[in-house]
């Protein structure tokens, strides 16, 4: 499974992808606002740290627009993928920037008839809002496995994307159904780290070796 960081700091994009585990990022304009920086500036400089698709959003919602806006975003790099929303607009610009040989990742997905229209108009990414689903007392999870059973079906080339990623079990649980794809907050990705016994392992090593007073090298 990718992984992609859900964010627009600088900072925690380039700690990410030195681990090398990072696929991609994903943007979007409340993101954006976050960083406090200008849209174009921030996006250009997360394409030239990151190899993978970078999502940039068209904040237009009539079809006109959202091709204008897109044709200035995807000139940012090679790597961009054009996000736009899963509504009639959105899909018949996904069909027509899908077209062109652009990437589109087709976003604020909750249902898998929405992922099935997203499929046929070409998207390159769809993503499913997982946490939202949860928020409304739906299970999020198992719209991924709805999904993914719906693509197999029909070899369908659109990736899952899983987004709106919470917490740490989001990510195992996807991974588990096949998901291609999971986006999360850089907060979250870390805690894929952390384990209580990992931390007192290495404690025990480092005192155990102390210990012997000896040093490599």
């Amino acid at each position: 499974m990718k992984f992609f960081v859900d964010t627009a700091d600088i900072n925690d994009i380039r700690e990410l992808a030195e681990t090398g585990l990072l696929d991609g990022v994903t943007t979007n304009p409340s993101l954006i606002h976050k960083s406090g920086r200008d849209f174009m500036e921030v996006t250009r400089e997360i394409c030239s740290i990151v190899s993978g698709p970078v999502s940039a959003e068209v904040v237009a919602t009539d079809h006109k627009e959202m091709m204008r806006e897109a044709e200035i975003l995807r000139k940012i790099a090679d790597n961009i993928a054009i996000k736009v929303p899963l509504t009639v607009d959105g899909l018949k610009t996904c069909k027509a920037l899908r077209g062109e040989g652009t990437m589109v990742n087709v976003t604020l997905c909750f249902t898998p008839s929405q992922a099935l229209l997203a499929a046929k108009a070409g998207a390159s990414f769809i993503s499913p809002f997982v946490g939202r689903l949860d928020d409304i007392g739906s299970e999020g999870m198992s719209i991924i496995s709805d999904i993914r059973l719906i693509y197999d079906n029909y070899d369908f080339a659109t990736e899952i994307l899983v987004a709106s990623v919470r917490h740490p079990v989001h990510i195992l649980e996807a991974a588990k159904i096949g998901a291609d794809v999971m986006t999360a907050p850089p907060a979250v990705i870390r805690q894929l780290f952390k384990h209580p016994l990992t931390d007192r392992g290495l404690e025990a090593f480092i005192a155990d070796w102390q210990k012997t007073g000896q040093k490599i090298g």
